[in-house]
């Protein structure tokens, strides 16, 4: 990838030779780019944090003992075992106007007054695409935290409870530090995994004309696909890459969230 986005690449596949600079002065040339890095900035921290902050409630309820607790540990992880481009491509037929189910129920239950059409404009159909990636999340979200939970000890929690600690003290004060090796982990996956997510952007909003609904990683798939310069694209993915690195590297060096508790 480094090595190609250097090179003059033909439509066709064909080194041409040395391009030096060139296709990286190709992708910042993009009229469209802001917006592209905008949406990635969006995409990748607000995917992110709900993901975090649903997973935190949802291993907190998970990590208590309750009847039929095996089975729904199941069912919070089918969302994350199953096919990412056949969960897409479920939402994009119950979110369709004519026919989906999703918008009927909308319509049914008084949110909605007619059914709307969720992946016909960029905006909709971007946020749509951002509530999917956040229900696939989730599950491995939820579980990296779960076990986590099931580190602390007992015998600390029993000393809090001795001292006169509420539940919420319990939680922010002893619980939640300990959370942070599992925080970091499950923070880490999921930015690099959902910075370079490509199927479910695809699947839903890849019909929207422009580029206003697209990520870095969709629009290096663009051009790819359309433009077939493997050579520009090369240069958007070592920039990603990039960009990646720096984002993990500050998280590391801001938040230090493997520092001892």
């Amino acid at each position: 990838m480094f090595y190609t986005s250097f090179r003059d690449i033909s439509r066709f596949g064909t080194d041409l030779g040395w391009a030096g600079w060139d296709n990286y002065g190709k992708v910042f040339a993009l009229g469209h780019l802001p917006r592209v890095f905008l949406n990635t900035a969006v995409w990748v921290v607000g995917v992110v944090l709900i993901s975090v902050l649903v997973s935190l409630v949802l291993a907190q309820f998970l990590n208590k003992t309750f009847p039929g607790r095996t089975v729904v540990r199941l069912a919070v992880i089918v969302p994350w075992a199953a096919s990412v481009v056949m969960t897409s491509t479920i939402f994009v037929y119950g979110l369709d106007p004519f026919y989906g189910v999703i918008n009927q129920f909308l319509v049914d239950t008084g949110v909605m007054a007619q059914p709307y059409g969720f992946l016909k404009n960029p905006v909709s159909g971007f946020l749509s695409s951002a509530a999917v990636a956040v229900f696939v999340s989730v599950p491995f979200t939820t579980f990296v935290i779960l076990a986590g939970l099931q580190t602390v000890p007992g015998d600390v929690l029993e000393a809090a409870q001795i001292d006169g600690a509420t539940k919420a003290q319990t939680y922010w004060r002893v619980v939640f530090p300990m959370l942070r090796p599992a925080l970091a982990v499950a923070a880490l996956i999921n930015v690099i995994n959902v910075f370079n997510s490509l199927p479910i952007l695809r699947t839903m909003t890849g019909a929207i004309p422009g580029y206003d609904a697209d990520t870095t990683t969709t629009l290096t798939f663009k051009i790819i696909q359309g433009d077939r310069q493997i050579d520009t694209a090369s240069a958007l993915s070592v920039i990603n890459f990039l960009v990646v690195l720096i984002v993990i590297a500050f998280y590391l060096r801001i938040v230090r969230p493997m520092r001892e508790v």
